[in-house]
């Protein structure tokens, strides 16, 4: 606003209640505005408003105008992107402070001042990832758990109430909150923001080192999930280079059956999108079904994007959005600011209206009435699996090939069972058995609906005389303390916790990995004899090893359903034909007898979620609890890091850096350290669950004299660059084809060893050895994980190469075997090699703070 900005004759007025603002009146740019989609007009309006001619050119304003022609252009159109603010959680936001304290320290040494490195950008940093499953079934379960937390990372959360207090725009929310996600959505998200200097109106947007962060789209808020170097980039002022991208509008028409829930429907649009291939393309969800959508119904369709691959999955705001604003409390005024500026840009969405929808780059509908029932599972989000079906498709992975939908089991292994006891009394498992049921996650601990309705469901279940297996370990992990404040209001958790699912504590718990342990018998029994038994959870992520390492199948399903089959206790069940159990009388319990309906649960809704539940709950969340308040951290703007310390450790990323850039080296001799297929997600390059006894860091944590109960969790330890480098490829299901078998194992070539991976990489850095890493479609996707990249950068050498670098480029590859092939290098951009050129995103902002 400094005056530079070729689009400022488009600032007009808007006098709201008395109060002058200002807008950039980008419907006047031209005819080209009415046809964009939504989310297209968000980025237009961020390139006009941040228009300098530098970071942001009117070419680039131009680009985004003429989407409908660009957006198809061969190698697409690279645009900037200014983020409005920056959303962080723990595990991914501990290693961007650190990395930010680091910085301090790398600027200070080579003669800048460290105080420049601070967030430029808004920062919201939610510890929701920390807390574990420790404790269940009992009243005190969820203070014990919290008082577990703050033992187990003390070191963590002191570094974080330091940050908070030495870095500038950075709001820290302290851990028993909630979950990031839902904590943004009732809380944090602005819609619209006001520039406290200019009255400039404009709207919100945010990227997060979460790839969930995708829900706030659920809101009509642009917003996707960055790795944490991007998003510390960001934080520094620095703008996404990112392509012009094709937008799916995805049309939703028709009416849900009663007995369907939005987890159903999720489920099945995730299918759908990731059959058509959406990968790096934005969705735009439209048609008159979205109007009976809560925004809770669409935040959890949002929140499932990156299993349906797509950059974001966006809903334009529309009146229910600002219903929902008005049920979470936000102020009057505030809304009526967010109502006329959208109106004034033509950014409101109404879908009952007569005008001509938006041009979409392809166009694919859903009939709501379709939807049925599902799970998805037993590897992969986007594996749906109809209720009905369940029984057959079960029993058809166990003896189909290993893969995502097999297990690999012979005839008679698949008939195995054990025996085990648990509380002095024996029982059974065998294939299918239920061991863990989780009500967590983001996706559906923010849905109303789908939370009352697991409460109603228990109520008739318990009625019914209808009770879960002791051993089954089940968990209730609400994402905020709203959803406490309605569940007790509604008078459902006495039910619940006679099922078992005693609220356990306030954060991401069993869908990050943070299950805990289950008991030692059941761990036995299931080892002993290879036995494929079942987690049942109502998240987003199934991915092998992330659930826990003794649940080789895991099944995504609604908080009721999660119930059901917890009540089950097997997945192998066919509700229609096979009872839950008998009632005093005996007579049969069949799941359709105590399932409610959407009309029941809406009831229960209208009458107890309401805004004075939302002011009460956040009007004391940045408090926080008495253990936060006694957390003692140090002062000053430099970090005192400790030598001792196992948690935060300054990382090498700095060291040895110079003002100058070096020069690329030429690649040449280079050996494969992985061999990997299609798929290979974050989860398997960085696991952030629980720590192997024999792993690479175990060993590492234990010569530290550590024992295996302090170990913690990868995502805790994000801050110490030796734990991670060792957990890089650490997943117990990694498939790497130098192994006969799936394991974070490899083969040293040069003499045909076996060994961990870590190990191996270790062996070829003593002789020099670049190396490279084999891999199929989809490498790298799931969550925004920053050590997905940091990993194998500490783990390999640099792939230098020519200095002639271009974005797009195809290279050829040879063998010393004499074969030779061509590849595509993914500088996608001309950013992406100024970065690469800086040895990365924080050395190139380094390198500018100090010039």
């Amino acid at each position: 606003m400094a005056g530079n900005n070729p689009f400022d004759k488009y600032l007009k007025s808007l006098n709201i209640a008395g109060k002058e603002y200002k807008y950039y009146d980008i419907p006047q740019l031209g005819c080209n505005y009415d046809r964009l989609p939504y989310s297209i007009r968000v980025l237009l309006e961020s390139a006009v408003r941040n228009c300098d001619n530098f970071h942001i050119s009117e070419q680039d304003v131009k680009s985004i105008l003429n989407w409908e022609t660009n957006q198809n252009l061969e190698g697409g159109i690279e645009i900037p992107f200014k983020p409005a603010r920056v959303i962080l959680q723990d595990f991914t936001g501990v290693p961007a402070v650190v990395d930010f304290a680091a910085m301090r320290d790398a600027v200070k040494s080579l003669g800048g001042n460290p105080e420049k490195i601070n967030p430029i950008c808004p920062a919201d940093l939610v510890i929701d990832h920390s807390i574990q499953v420790d404790f269940v079934r009992s009243p005190d379960a969820l203070q014990k758990n919290q008082d577990m937390e703050f033992e187990r990372n003390k070191e963590r959360f002191v570094f974080l109430k330091w940050g908070a207090k030495a870095f500038d725009n950075m709001l820290i929310v302290p851990p028993g909150s909630g979950i990031v996600h839902q904590v943004n959505l009732e809380y944090l998200a602005r819609v619209v923001f006001t520039d406290k200097n200019t009255s400039v109106l404009y709207p919100d947007t945010v990227v997060g080192t979460d790839s969930h962060t995708t829900m706030i789209n659920g809101l009509g808020v642009l917003g996707w999930g960055v790795g944490g170097i991007e998003a510390e980039a960001v934080m520094l002022g620095h703008t996404i280079s990112m392509l012009l991208p094709q937008v799916v509008g995805y049309k939703l028409y028709g009416e849900l059956n009663q007995y369907v829930t939005s987890t159903d429907l999720v489920l099945t649009v995730t299918k759908n999108l990731r059959q058509l291939g959406v990968v790096g393309k934005f969705v735009e969800f439209y048609g008159p079904g979205v109007s009976a959508l809560s925004i809770a119904d669409r935040a959890t369709i949002a929140n499932m994007c990156p299993e349906y691959g797509a950059t974001v999955g966006y809903f334009p705001v529309d009146q229910n959005s600002l219903d929902y604003l008005r049920q979470t409390n936000r102020s009057d005024e505030q809304i009526r600011v967010i109502e006329a500026y959208l109106k004034a840009t033509k950014q409101l969405r109404d879908y009952s209206s007569e005008l001509p929808d938006p041009v979409f780059s392809q166009n694919v509908g859903l009939d709501l009435a379709t939807v049925v029932s599902s799970v998805s599972g037993p590897k992969r989000p986007n594996d749906r699996v109809s209720v009905s079906d369940m029984k057959a498709d079960f029993l058809n992975c166990l003896t189909n090939k290993v893969g995502f939908k097999g297990f690999g089991l012979t005839e008679s292994a698949a008939s195995k069972s054990a025996k085990f006891m648990f509380d002095g009394k024996q029982y059974q498992l065998r294939h299918g058995s239920i061991v863990i049921a989780a009500i967590t996650s983001c996706t559906n601990t923010s849905n109303p609906s789908v939370m009352l309705g697991a409460g109603i469901l228990a109520q008739n279940a318990v009625a019914a005389g209808l009770s879960v297996a002791p051993y089954i370990k089940t968990s209730l992990s609400p994402g905020s303390g709203v959803v406490t404040y309605y569940l007790k209001e509604s008078g459902v958790v006495p039910a619940l916790e006679q099922l078992g699912f005693d609220i356990v504590g306030y954060g991401c718990m069993t869908c990050i990995g943070n299950s805990g342990g289950i008991d030692e018998n059941i761990v036995n029994a299931i080892e002993e004899n290879d036995l494929v038994c079942c987690g049942v959870l109502s998240g987003n992520r199934n991915f092998e090893g992330r659930i826990h390492p003794n649940t080789r199948a895991n099944y995504l399903a609604s908080p009721l359903l999660v119930i059901a089959y917890a009540i089950a206790g097997r997945v192998d069940v066919d509700f229609e034909t096979e009872s839950l159990g008998k009632r005093p009388d005996g007579s049969e319990v069949f799941l359709r007898d105590i399932w409610p309906t959407r009309k029941q649960i809406h009831e229960v809704e209208k009458r107890h979620v309401i805004p004075a539940m939302f002011k009460e709950v956040y009007a004391k969340i940045e408090t926080g609890s008495t253990n936060w308040q006694n957390l003692v951290a140090p002062s000053g703007q430099l970090y005192p890091w400790s030598a001792s310390s196992t948690y935060i450790k300054r990382p090498p990323f700095f060291d040895g850096m110079t003002r100058q850039l070096e020069p690329p080296k030429p690649l040449s001799n280079a050996r494969a350290l992985l061999f990997l297929g299609d798929s290979v997600t974050t989860d398997h390059i960085s696991p952030a669950g629980s720590i192997g006894r024999t792993s690479p860091a175990a060993r590492y944590l234990a010569q530290r004299n550590l024992t295996p109960k302090e170990f913690n969790s990868y995502g805790s330890r994000r801050g110490n660059d030796d734990v991670m480098a060792r957990g890089t490829f650490a997943n117990i299901r990694l498939v790497n084809k130098f192994m006969s078998k799936a394991g974070p194992r490899t083969v040293y070539l040069p003499t045909n060893e076996e060994m961990d991976i870590f190990d191996c990489a270790q062996r070829y850095a003593k002789s020099e050895t670049p190396l490279i890493i084999i891999a199929g479609n989809d490498y790298g996707s799931g969550s925004s994980r920053d050590w997905a990249a940091k990993g194998p950068f500490l783990l390999v050498y640099n792939i230098d190469l020519p200095a002639d670098l271009k974005p797009g480029q195809h290279v050829s590859v040879s063998t010393d075997s004499g074969k030779r092939f061509e590849v595509l290098l993914r500088f996608d951009t001309e950013v992406d090699l100024l970065f690469y050129r800086n040895g990365g995103i924080l050395n190139y902002m380094i390198r500018k703070m100090v010039e």
